[in-house]
């Protein structure tokens, strides 16, 4: 059989493949590689999703305070001016350190063990804490703080 005879062969065989509704072989392949890639994506997201569900349980549990609301006040409070905070619309600021990553930092502003006690303190009065920091004390009050804390115990 000539290489001709062999192309020619495999059309014929994948249009009467088409006109009964069965796919070639290799576009059945393609779709199970693509279903299959399809449910690990769908799994992986499920297990992200919930990965974060559980982390915003537990920040809410070590702070008393509401991570949801957290995220949206920080805005209130204009630490988006000052600070990069994922999940928080315009916060890409440089002024202050990036909170990416804040629940793994040892130290709050490099004087405080990174306690949720200590994180409260910190967001109510950052210069009765460290009076040379540049970081201005926003009037923020005692749930607010918690919320705020709360929020920044999401960030891994």
């Amino acid at each position: 059989m000539t290489s001709r005879t062999t192309t020619t062969t495999t059309i014929t065989t994948t249009a009467r493949r088409a006109r009964r509704g069965t796919p070639p072989p290799l576009a059945l392949g393609a779709a199970v590689t693509a279903v299959a890639a399809l449910v690990s994506v769908l799994s992986l997201a499920g297990c992200t999703s919930e990965t974060r569900r559980a982390e915003a349980r537990e920040a809410a549990y070590l702070t008393g305070g509401d991570p949801e609301r957290g995220r949206a006040i920080v805005r209130t409070y204009g630490c988006a001016s000052c600070h990069t905070m994922p999940g928080v619309p315009g916060a890409d600021a440089l002024v202050g350190p990036p909170l990416t990553g804040f629940a793994e930092r040892a130290y709050v502003a490099g004087v405080l063990p990174n306690t949720p006690a200590n994180v409260v303190r910190w967001i109510r009065h950052p210069r009765q804490v460290d009076s040379l920091t540049a970081m201005p004390d926003m009037g923020v009050g005692d749930r607010d703080a918690r919320d705020i804390a709360a929020y920044l115990y999401t960030l891994h």
